[in-house]
């Protein structure tokens, strides 16, 4: 379907730029005369743009049509992502970086509703899957892809081709996705709804799941070198098991968001706390390793179209605006896991990273199992309000 593949290349273009730095980050740190910790301080605004930044966009934006809002977003987005390339100045790029992730959050919220218009209501989980799949493919494949890029172009070239291709999404956007106005009322009502307490249950879910596998896998180049011992070019092998398992596990959990979203969240949250367990356990066994990685990747990745569709449905007449707020809570629980993880290495060594990664990980099973109770609060009002009526799902 044109309209989705377009939307699955912005979402690619977007996700990539946002991980391009890490590849580059030594580059960018010498060309722009700071430390690594400092330049590594534009992963952080660029995610804290995207969590903070989108939702409020999102509610200023909310009775935007849909296609204006993408090609809008990504016109921007080449702006900033033009200013990056040319500034020589960290603080101007600082800010540009933070802008850039506040225009994808904006993005992705307006990406869920276009796509959901354009399939029927049945396969809205599968629709969900192939928006989120951009961004998971991104970090299977944009990261390696823009490192290269990098080393061969220049981080200043590789930034330029991510701005050529969102310019590319912009035009693809323009002639590809129809029309979408806006659906539910003005901003006000809509949060009310959407920040509900079955809507803040999943969004919890969300940043533990989130937490859990970050807290092992923003260390996971060290445990493989001093607990798997395996270094050097061997290293993007292990770290390509996990990215390919992210884009399965992202398009494959469609299918499962649409038979039962609630379910698939229990399951996989299992899956991922058994595949940190097998990580810490097997972790002097390259193939376990391996396997384990592939597993946290699968399973946590399967989860992420449920999570986006039992936000969308709990939230009921606020569904426009929830749908910008499970990608900030993703975020939120990327921050505060490796935080977390870098926490327990610095504390005593780098498999206690992966012990805080488990922890988390039990802790969510509880609360994907209660989160599977909640039904949509409306349903009752709805009911008396259309009496006897069908509501819809």
């Amino acid at each position: 379907m044109p309209a989705l593949a377009t939307l699955f290349l912005g979402m690619f273009v977007m996700g990539s730029t946002e991980l391009l730095i890490v590849g580059v980050l030594d580059l960018v740190a010498t060309d722009l005369r700071v430390s690594i910790p400092a330049a590594g301080t534009l992963v952080t605004a660029y995610a804290l743009g995207l969590a903070i930044g989108g939702p409020l966009l999102t509610a200023l934006t909310i009775r935007f049509n849909k296609r204006t809002l993408l090609a809008a977003m990504l016109a921007l987005f080449v702006v900033t992502t033009l200013i990056t390339v040319l500034t020589s100045d960290y603080a101007l790029f600082l800010i540009a970086r933070t802008a850039t992730g506040a225009f994808q959050g904006v993005f992705i919220a307006a990406a869920f509703a276009a796509g959901a218009a354009v399939v029927p209501p049945e396969r809205m989980g599968r629709a969900i899957a192939v928006v989120i799949s951009g961004v998971t493919v991104s970090g299977a494949l944009g990261v390696p892809l823009g490192t290269l890029a990098g080393q061969a172009l220049g981080w200043r070239g590789s930034f330029t081709a991510a701005a050529v291709l969102a310019a590319l999404a912009l035009v693809a956007t323009l002639l590809l996705v129809p029309s979408v106005p806006s659906s539910g009322g003005g901003a006000g009502s809509q949060v009310r709804h959407a920040f509900a307490p079955p809507v803040l249950a999943i969004l919890a879910l969300t940043v533990l799941v989130f937490a859990s596998v970050y807290a092992a896998l923003t260390y996971i180049v060290p445990f493989l070198q001093t607990v798997t011992g395996v270094s050097g070019a061997a290293i993007s092998v292990f770290l390509l098991a996990y990215g390919l398992a992210t884009a399965v596990g992202s398009f494959g959990g469609g299918r499962f968001a649409d038979a039962d979203a609630a379910r698939t969240l229990v399951v996989a949250s299992i899956g991922v706390a058994g595949c940190l367990l097998a990580l810490l356990l097997g972790g002097s066994f390259a193939v376990l390793v391996a396997l384990a990685l592939f597993g946290t990747g699968l399973f946590g990745m399967a989860m992420a179209p449920s999570m986006q569709y039992r936000v969308i449905s709990l939230a009921g007449p606020g569904g426009a605006f929830a749908q910008s707020l499970p990608a900030s809570a993703a975020n939120i629980g990327i921050a505060s896991g490796s935080f977390a993880g870098g926490v327990a290495l610095g504390a005593f060594d780098v498999s206690a990273a992966v012990v805080a990664a488990l922890i988390i990980a039990v802790a969510a099973i509880p609360v994907a199992w209660a989160t599977s109770f909640l039904k949509p609060a409306e349903t009752a009002a709805e009911r008396e309000t259309t009496h006897g009526h069908h509501s819809p799902r």
